[in-house]
Formats: structure tokens, sequence, C-alpha cells
């Protein structure tokens, strides 16, 4: 059975998209970038968009009960070379080793300088027939 997980009915996704998807225990979140509700893209330091971004990407996750120790792959999308080294060490902050498989490419949009999608698997107590 596939789930739609919006963390905020009430305030979906601006474009065509689920925030996530459920398919038994895998879940997967679609790309995150910068928001805020209400007001969409926030431009920021890229510390700053990294922390909303990942914020983001939490949000949904508790939606579907679980959290950034369940995801198993992300990937990152960076509109700048010159970032990767920082986003190395915001990431090795924000997730803990074992470390998630990831794959780290360039963006195209010159309005974000992250975007994160990630797969989770939804821990033991969450029920995988919804």
């Amino acid at each position: 059975m596939i789930e739609h997980i919006e963390p905020d009915p009430d305030n979906p996704p601006p474009i065509p998209l689920s925030s996530a998807v459920r398919v038994g225990r895998l879940l997967f979140v679609s790309g995150q970038v910068s928001t805020e509700p209400g007001v969409g893209i926030v431009a920021d330091t890229f510390d700053g968009e990294f922390h909303r971004t990942i914020r983001n990407v939490e949000q949904i996750l508790a939606a579907a009960g679980a959290t950034l120790r369940d995801v198993v792959q992300v990937r990152a999308f960076l509109r700048d070379e010159e970032a990767r080294a920082r986003f190395n060490e915001l990431y090795a902050q924000t997730f803990q080793p074992p470390y998630p498989a990831r794959t780290t490419v360039g963006n195209h949009f010159s309005f974000i300088q992250v975007e994160i999608d990630c797969v989770a698997v939804l821990p033991d107590g969450v029920d995988p027939t919804v």
C-alpha cells in the first residue's frame, strides 16, 4: 500500500509533489530546500539554507515516525562546487556514523544553494501496513 505524507496538510508544497511517499517500511522524502511555510524559498547563507533544509527533512520524517537516524540514503544537490567542503562538515555534524549512503551532485537552480532528498527505513514499532 502507498501512503502520501504531508507534515502539514493545511500547508502542502506549492508544486505538484508529495513531501514523502511511504511504501511498507520505506519512506521516500522528496527534495527539500530552504523554505518557510507561507513564505516560500528563503535565501540565506549556505549554513542557514542547509539547516533550514534539514529541519524540513526532519519534519517530514517525524510525520512518518522516523528520524535522521533512520535515513539510509541521501542525495544532495549543491549549487556551488566550492560549498562541498562546508557541506561535508555540516553533514558530519547532522548525520551520525555509520553514515547513510550518499550521492552529492551539482544543481542547476541559481536560487537555492542546497537541496536534499532521502530514503529512510521506518523503525520497529511503526506499522508497515499503513
